[in-house]
Formats: C-alpha cells, structure tokens, sequence
C-alpha cells in the first residue's frame, strides 16, 4: 500500500476536517491521535470514505508512543504523499514566569519536538521517486507575543522555522514543506482558551466575544481551503501563509 496521507491530531476538530477532505478527494489517511473514543469514530468515518484508511494511536508527549506509531505505520504503507502535522496543545495556559516547568517543557514536546521526531522516524517513506508534502499548521502566535500563552508561541514560532528548515534541505530530495496559519477556527481548544482565568490570560474576553460574535471558522470550511495545499496541488516549498488571505 502506498500514497497514503498522515493526519495528525485527526480526532476531531481540524485535524478531523482535513482528514475527512483528503479521503473524500480519494487518498488513503493515517489519522494519528491520542486513543479516544473520538478516534474510533474518526476512524469509521474515514474508512467508509476509503477503505485504506486506518488509524493510529499517538501521545506526542510520549516518545515511546511516537516509536511505536512510526513503527505500525512503517509496516503499512510504502510511501506517504504527505504529511499534515496539526496536532498542538494550548495548554499551559499561564504567566510566563509562574508557569510550572514540565508543563512548558511538554508543551514544545507535543508541539514541536515530536514533529521532528515523528517525521525523522518516518524518513524511509518520505521524498525519493515520490514527492511528498509536508504542511504544518502554523499559528498568529508565532509572530505575535500572547500573554500566557508564553509555551504556545514559541512552539509555534519554532514549528515555523522548522517547517522553513525542512524546505530547505528537503528540496533535493523531492519533499516540500509549507506553513498555513488557519486562522480562528471553532475547536475544542478554542473552548479550553474561553475557559482560561483572566489573571493567567488577560485577553480572554476577546475570544468570547469571538464566539458571541461568530466570528470563529468552520473546521470543514478551513479544511475546504487547506485540502489543495495538503495534497500538493498548490503552494510553493517554504511558503508561509494565512488562510484568511488565500
């Protein structure tokens, strides 16, 4: 089996609408994520729209956990045509010098640590006669400082620099690599950030009032635009780019 695509985070929220796109577009999807009942449901759904879908078990905060899903995956598949690294956590959600260490240092682990460690895990099904795609779902907080969110951003600005690293010396050999920031989009950590205590996240009020307002994206509809871009149809390697300005 090859040309399949892996999803991380593919659960639910976006990482389930994108996987949800790609198997609806006709390829096969790896939907990676932490072991939920989500999952299961996830998995269904993907493997009635094709049946070479699976999924995979993953806590990218655990490095024995991301060995062992390269590891499944690797007897599976022959080649991936791409890979979409969307799995993130928000949390900690705290001032930067009252934060609690391992909860920061887990943070950059899901966010940005295992990427690295997944993808170089999986080396052997990347690039070569096949091109593949890798997009990393970028964030407004790599560029801007959040108070709060002190872990988040630098994760994310790290991810950015990964994903230009990963351009770079990809290129030769046949893989390219690209970041979208999605925008504000209706998830379940967009919830876990109106939940935040106004002394641990100041700006808090303004994401209510993004829900209150509507304001927030439709997954599907996100997942819509970003579908061209994961499966390599457009974009160019190293770009770095906004949803709400494609």
């Amino acid at each position: 089996m090859s040309g399949a695509y892996l999803v991380t985070g593919a659960s639910k929220g976006l990482g389930r609408a994108i996987a949800r796109a790609i198997t609806m577009a006709g390829y096969p999807v790896i939907a990676l994520a932490r072991e939920t009942i989500d999952l299961g449901v996830a998995g269904a759904e993907l493997a009635d729209l094709h049946p070479d879908s699976i999924t995979v078990s993953c806590d990218l905060a655990d490095r024995a956990d991301i060995s062992g899903a390269a590891a499944i995956i690797r007897s599976r598949f022959g080649h991936l045509a791409g890979i979409v690294h969307n799995a993130g956590t928000i949390d900690p959600i705290r001032g930067i010098l009252d934060v609690d260490r391992a909860d920061w240092a887990r943070s950059l682990q899901v966010n940005l640590i295992g990427v690295q460690d997944l993808t170089n895990r999986l080396d052997a099904l990347i690039g070569g006669e096949k091109h593949t795609r890798i997009l990393t779902i970028s964030s407004g907080a790599a560029r801007k400082a959040i108070p709060g969110w002190s872990a988040y951003c630098v994760a994310k600005a790290g991810l950015d620099m990964w994903a230009q690293c990963m351009a770079v010396e990809g290129e030769q050999e046949n893989i390219s690599a690209i970041a979208i920031a999605p925008g504000v989009v209706n998830t379940a950590m967009q919830a876990r950030i109106r939940e935040s205590d106004k002394v641990d996240f100041p700006p808090v009020e303004d994401f209510i009032r993004y829900y209150d307002e509507g304001s927030l994206a439709d997954a599907d509809d996100v997942a819509k635009i970003l579908l061209p871009y994961c499966i390599a149809q457009m974009g160019s390697n190293g770009d770095r780019l906004d949803v709400r300005d494609l």
